[in-house]
């Protein structure tokens, strides 16, 4: 009998012992399932609430949706804020990228401070702007195509862009697509990037009266530039209905008396193949064009596209106009009483043309489907970035800017305009 209880005692003594076993992994089991969640869980509202872009990575676990929940609810206005010195910023991309037009790579051109503009650091009141991720971008447009549509200032950030995505992609081949001046399409995303070049969105070319005269010969106008405000110019005609993004942009062209001097070649506005009697000024016939441009695109966007109009690029002239001795000799970004002293309209200053186009594009975008892009007020600051007497031109540029440059934030703002809407 002894044995036989020692054997039971034995039996019941290791069904415990498994049972424990048991108990223990299951226990195990249970806390590493829940920490692992939670550090998963952690992991997401971090990256949520500090909108940082993780390169190469995505969470499988998340729908895509939630995911972004964090862009919606930390809006901020990032256009808002100011520019701090940090040595420690790395540059974006090489200088040596052969995107750059040569007249804008200040670093080539051994620009005194070509690489000191790069030393300082946008700072929004109250947030922080999320740097462009070039493959995080990639990897989330992918099966995209997108269009810069507007003059030289779209091409300086167009380049900005390609460029920075040449450094996550080595796959990029050229192609102009829909009539554009330039792009590329990255292989192995199928994201496509081009511009298109138009000064005035409009259709426009020169204009000489006719020996058997008309309505303009009868008021006296020999010669000027035909406006057509209801015809896109045939650069970007095909633009809207063949990329998903559009970035358009105009505002320079319209206040340039050096181009459209109002008396020996002044703008002459057009509807429906006719003048527009009395004749309008350009301000007139630029509401006129945006109002066009704004309904042709809508009308001709496929479904679920996204348009974006970029407000005015901010030119530093001081002493006069870039034909009348101009200069833009700044090595540090302008103190705010020195912007409101450049760019007040009251002053009629050579740069008015900034505010004064951004309060038409204002009016026109009301009750449009366009995202706005503001990045006047954050380059307004930035007279030491524009390539000056390196450009190689005649003039000193005071208009385009410098790459690697102050247009590589203008697309950390895109970057964010378009992740809030997708």
């Amino acid at each position: 009998m002894g044995g036989k209880e020692q054997v039971k005692r034995s039996q019941i003594l290791s069904c415990k012992l498994v049972s424990l076993f048991l108990l223990v992994c299951t226990a195990f089991f249970f806390i590493f399932s829940v920490s692992d969640t939670l550090k998963r869980e952690n992991h997401i509202d971090d990256w949520n609430k500090n909108k940082l872009y993780e390169v190469g990575k995505t969470n499988s676990d998340t729908p895509k949706q939630k995911q972004f929940e964090g862009w919606k609810a930390k809006a901020c206005n990032y256009s808002d804020g100011r520019w701090v010195h940090d040595a420690e910023i790395k540059m974006r991309y090489s200088h040596k990228c052969k995107e750059i037009f040569k007249g804008w790579n200040c670093i080539a051109n051994n620009k005194s401070n070509g690489r000191d503009i790069l030393q300082w650091r946008w700072q929004p009141r109250g947030c922080d702007l999320p740097r462009f991720d070039p493959l995080y971008f990639l990897e989330h447009f992918r099966d995209t195509s997108i269009g810069f549509v507007g003059d030289s200032l779209n091409r300086n950030m167009f380049v900005s862009l390609v460029c920075m995505l040449k450094e996550a992609s080595n796959d990029a081949r050229k192609w102009r697509p829909a009539h554009a001046d330039r792009g590329y399409t990255f292989l192995q995303y199928n994201v496509t990037l081009a511009y298109h070049r138009t000064n005035l969105l409009a259709r426009y070319g020169r204009w000489s009266a006719k020996i058997d005269g008309g309505a303009l010969e009868q008021l006296g106008y020999k010669e000027g530039f035909r406006v057509d405000i209801d015809i896109p110019d045939g650069s970007w005609a095909e633009a809207p209905s063949y990329h998903n993004i559009l970035i358009l942009n105009t505002g320079h062209w319209w206040w340039a008396p050096a181009k459209f001097d109002p008396v020996k070649s002044p703008m002459l506005f057009f509807e429906k193949g006719q003048p527009i009697l009395p004749p309008i000024s350009p301000e007139e016939g630029l509401d006129m064009v945006l109002h066009n441009m704004i309904d042709f695109v809508e009308k001709n966007m496929p479904k679920n596209a996204l348009n974006v109009f970029r407000t005015q690029s901010p030119r530093h002239f001081e002493g006069g106009d870039w034909n009348e001795g101009g200069t833009c000799q700044r090595t540090k970004p302008l103190l705010p009483e020195e912007v409101e002293n450049i760019f007040a309209v009251k002053n009629h200053s050579p740069n008015v043309e900034v505010r004064l186009a951004n309060r038409h594009l204002q009016e026109a975008l009301k009750d449009s489907s366009f995202n706005l892009l503001n990045i006047t007020f954050m380059s307004e600051f930035r007279a030491d970035a524009h390539p000056s007497t390196s450009g190689g031109k005649k003039h000193e540029d005071c208009m385009h800017w410098c790459l690697p440059g102050i247009t590589d934030y203008w697309n950390d703002l895109l970057m964010d305009t378009l992740l809030m809407k997708r």
